[in-house]
């Protein structure tokens, strides 16, 4: 299976907070059948200043200390992006790494605020979009105004934007209310990938709890889509290249 949405590179947010740390993830994802990761830290201006330096430095330590101690998992890196004004900029100063490219748009992995949808996001995604490219929204269904209507995130699927459910979601382990915005997200058609937005011991590298939920919704073949084929056309060429 491929996760593309983790927080495995040490010390820079709010997930691993040392290399003994992410080496103890890693082997745990490894153990549950993930074979491929994307590690996403956070750029979050004002609370995690992250760009592709600091990210691109912390997953040369991880990448280093998961060949020494021989541990079977394939990475590469991306962001989760906080939407703000700030990511306009770093973008064109080429400061934030995308997950991959698909249909000819380059993927960026967006965050929104867990609280609500923030005026004028339509606004900036549309800016987005007409540079080529596209954002896949992170775990919609843990934001708490599409927790009160799923309609709040029905006009950014109209845009085109994908949706990243959080395979922890589907499987009950962030309460009722996100489960069923998880479960009315997967039957809408809406889910494009489920990932495991691993932090720590508490919310752990993990994707066939949520795979095995998502199944009994839109069926085996198409749970498996959402944890192997649909990220793999995102990312794919980025663990192939050279």
């Amino acid at each position: 299976m491929i996760d593309l949405h983790s927080h495995l590179l040490p010390g820079i947010d709010d997930g691993a907070t040392d290399l003994q740390d992410a080496l103890r993830l890693a082997r745990h994802a490894v153990s549950s059948g993930i074979t491929h990761m994307v590690m996403t830290p956070h750029i979050h201006p004002g609370r995690y200043e992250n760009d592709i330096h600091s990210i691109n430095a912390a997953h040369d330590q991880l990448r280093s200390a998961l060949e020494s101690n021989a541990v079977e998992l394939h990475t590469a890196v991306a962001a989760e992006v906080r939407v703000s004004v700030e990511m306009i900029a770093m973008i064109s100063q080429s400061l934030i790494p995308f997950l991959g490219e698909l249909d000819g748009y380059k993927i960026i992995l967006l965050e929104f605020p867990h609280s609500h949808v923030l005026p004028g996001t339509d606004k900036l995604i549309s800016l987005l979009l007409k540079q080529g490219i596209r954002p896949m929204i992170a775990h919609p269904e843990r934001n708490k105004d599409v927790i009160r209507d799923l309609n709040k995130i029905r006009p950014f699927v109209d845009m085109g934007c994908l949706l990243q459910v959080t395979a922890g979601s589907v499987a009950g382990n962030f309460g009722e209310p996100a489960q069923e915005r998880a479960e009315q997200i997967l039957s809408m058609g809406w889910a494009h990938v489920l990932a495991s937005d691993a932090h720590n011991d508490y919310r752990l590298p993990e994707l066939n709890a949520g795979r095995e939920a998502a199944a009994a919704i839109v069926g085996e073949e198409a749970s498996w889509q959402l944890v192997r084929d649909n990220p793999w056309a995102i990312v794919g060429q980025r663990f192939t290249a050279g």
